[in-house]
């Protein structure tokens, strides 16, 4: 699927999920304590979905790729503060939203990986590099390798035993 708006990647709908629920559990009485744990945690749950959008809107595969790796090490340091806060005992009335969260920005992680290596492997740079011309040769390259794949993939129904390996001699 080609998705035309950051808004709907379900990896930015996971990141802004999980600002909004550090927003609400850094809302809890703990947080009020002296310190920039508070301001810190939101404002790096915030850089996940805020990093996707705007690599996303950047319009070249480089610049996403680029902004995808700090949103992913944002998602870093969310779960690196969950395990932090873990093993304060005047948190630990937070431990199971604590739990959600850190599995919500492992996740998080996880797919802005899976999304940036997917990237990396692409021969195209970006919608901000695409014309007509590049774009007309792109899809004609994508309907070449169907078209060989469809035709391997009868060859090898037709006439399985072209694909079977040789018996070695005795």
């Amino acid at each position: 699927m080609k998705y035309q708006r950051f808004e709907d990647l379900p990896v930015w709908k996971a990141a802004i999920d999980l600002a909004a629920r550090v927003y609400a559990l850094t809302g809890d009485r703990f947080f009020s304590q002296p310190g920039d744990l508070c301001s810190q945690l939101r404002r790096a749950s915030l850089s996940v979905s805020n990093n996707i959008a705007e690599g996303f809107e950047r319009g070249s595969t480089a610049e996403l790729l680029a902004f995808l790796y700090i949103a992913r090490g944002s998602a870093g340091e969310v779960r690196s503060m969950f395990h932090f806060l873990d093993r304060l005992p005047d948190a630990a009335h937070l431990l199971s939203e604590i739990s959600n969260l850190k599995s919500l920005s492992e996740s998080c992680s996880r797919q802005i990986r899976a999304w940036a290596d997917s990237l990396q492997n692409s021969d195209i740079k970006g919608q901000r590099h695409l014309n007509d011309q590049s774009r007309a040769a792109y899809e004609q390259d994508k309907k070449a390798a169907e078209f060989q794949r469809r035709i391997a993939q009868s060859l090898h129904e037709a006439r399985p035993e072209i694909f079977r390996a040789p018996e070695t001699e005795r």
